[in-house]
């Protein structure tokens, strides 16, 4: 048996495909790494939210899936849109990652909460408004590209820090520039933060399937995520939408928080609902329907009309 991985060239999504590929090298699953570029990776010259969010950092390896080219499809599970063709399907989740947001920055006397002004680069729309939200002495500036490319603008004094997932800035060795963990009471991350998400095609050999996900799938993560991907499935929303949702597990209880948050930062919506571990994605629509009946349909619709 032998795996093809089809993953991005940047050096984080490098590092999630080598971190399947030793997963699978323990119980001597042979295989070997497919490079493909993204619409997401090519236009670097607009926001996300410009571009489209569905699909931005996918179509391309899902184009593969479908064609056989590779077997599975790498992705950091916060970039996978909420909702997948019939022909397509996420087969395991990894382990999950710290999930907080981090302030990075060379000077590390930083913080959000200090009141004092600096200027914070990031390309999120959740992370733009809820630094509105809670930051309104915060400006910030967009910024695209892989991690490198951000450090690098970073240092050319296009802002004084970046606001970033700690899993990509742990994963890539830069927790020395770390100012400030973010809470995640307050700054809730994007749905499937600090997982690895393997997607596959409904056609891939049941054999290949059950190697990956055996040798792969974290199931508290896969329940943690799969009640977080129903909330945002509920909601419509995509890397581009400010919505945010966190599951986490004690015993066999799950609950998720999860909300939304207006472009201005004027309005938020959190809640946080709980139940049986075996009702994960139900307890994800029903959150989702709770925030929409009580205006973040509203929310919503004035954050699709301003992207």
């Amino acid at each position: 048996m032998k795996i093809k991985i089809g993953t991005r060239s940047s050096r984080l999504a490098l590092w999630q495909a080598y971190y399947i590929q030793d997963l699978l090298k323990a119980a001597e699953v042979e295989s070997e790494l497919v490079l493909i570029e993204t619409k997401g990776d090519q236009i670097l010259d607009r926001s996300l939210s410009k571009i489209g969010s569905k699909g931005v950092f996918t179509q391309e390896l899902e184009d593969q899936l479908r064609a056989g080219t590779i077997d599975i499809a790498v992705h950091s599970a916060k970039d996978l849109q909420s909702s997948l063709p019939n022909d397509l399907a996420i087969i395991a989740f990894t382990e999950r990652e710290r999930v907080n947001d981090v302030l990075v920055s060379h000077d590390k006397s930083l913080s959000l909460t200090g009141g004092r002004e600096f200027v914070v680069g990031t390309s999120s729309t959740r992370r733009v408004a809820m630094l509105k939200h809670f930051c309104p002495h915060i400006t910030t500036v967009d910024m695209r590209g892989n991690l490198q490319t951000r450090l690098r603008k970073l240092e050319e004094g296009h802002c004084d820090a970046l606001l970033l997932a700690y899993a990509g800035v742990h994963r890539m060795e830069y927790d020395d520039m770390i100012a400030e963990y973010l809470p995640t009471q307050d700054f809730t991350p994007a749905v499937g933060q600090g997982s690895v998400a393997i997607e596959a095609a409904a056609s891939l050999p049941i054999d290949k399937l059950n190697a990956v996900r055996q040798l792969t799938n974290h199931a508290p993560t896969e329940a943690c995520l799969k009640a977080e991907r129903a909330f945002l499935r509920r909601l419509e929303g995509g890397c581009s939408i400010p919505v945010f949702g966190l599951a986490t597990l004690q015993d066999e209880t799950l609950t998720l928080t999860g909300g939304v948050v207006s472009l201005d930062g004027q309005e938020l919506l959190r809640e946080q609902f709980s139940g049986p571990l075996a009702d994960a994605e139900q307890i994800g629509h029903d959150l989702a329907e709770s925030l929409l009946a009580k205006g973040g349909d509203e929310i919503l619709r004035a954050v699709r009309q301003n992207l």
